[in-house]
């Protein structure tokens, strides 16, 4: 075994030294690329080990429909959470600053927006079971 240096790294212990090259053509190149990509795996150089060498590798396919789909529901949600407390804080003010004539005059109109409010809900329901039906077709 080398003797350990004071300066830089500290030498591997299975130092990989054989290289071998692999020359495709326009066809295989791309088929190639496509079965890289769809495993995910982080280098060629690794993809090409683990498939020649028969080691299981996972072939992980993300539907970018679905992740959109889902990052703008969390956000609505999210939405829909801040409106709520939003919607307690402003009845509670609204009880104690203003008198019960104008609290319910304000109220009135909150209570349109809420409506507006349902209506979205329900719509953005409906897209989302449009949206797991399509998904379930697809598997």
């Amino acid at each position: 075994m080398e003797k350990k240096s004071k300066y830089g790294r500290n030498p591997k212990l299975n130092p990989k030294t054989h290289c071998v090259m692999v020359r495709f053509d326009d066809e295989e190149w791309n088929k190639f690329l496509t079965m890289y990509e769809e495993s995910q795996v982080y280098a060629k150089a690794v993809f090409l080990k683990a498939h020649f060498f028969g080691q299981k590798f996972k072939v992980l396919k993300v539907d970018k429909t679905l992740v959109d789909y889902y990052t703008k529901l969390s956000d609505f949600h999210a939405h829909f959470r801040a409106i709520g407390t939003n919607y307690n804080q402003v009845v509670k003010e609204l009880r104690i600053h203003f008198s019960e004539k104008k609290a319910m005059a304000l109220l009135y109109k909150l209570e349109k927006h809420t409506i507006d409010l349902v209506k979205l809900s329900k719509e953005i329901v409906e897209l989302s079971r449009k949206m797991y039906a399509r998904w379930e077709q697809q598997n």
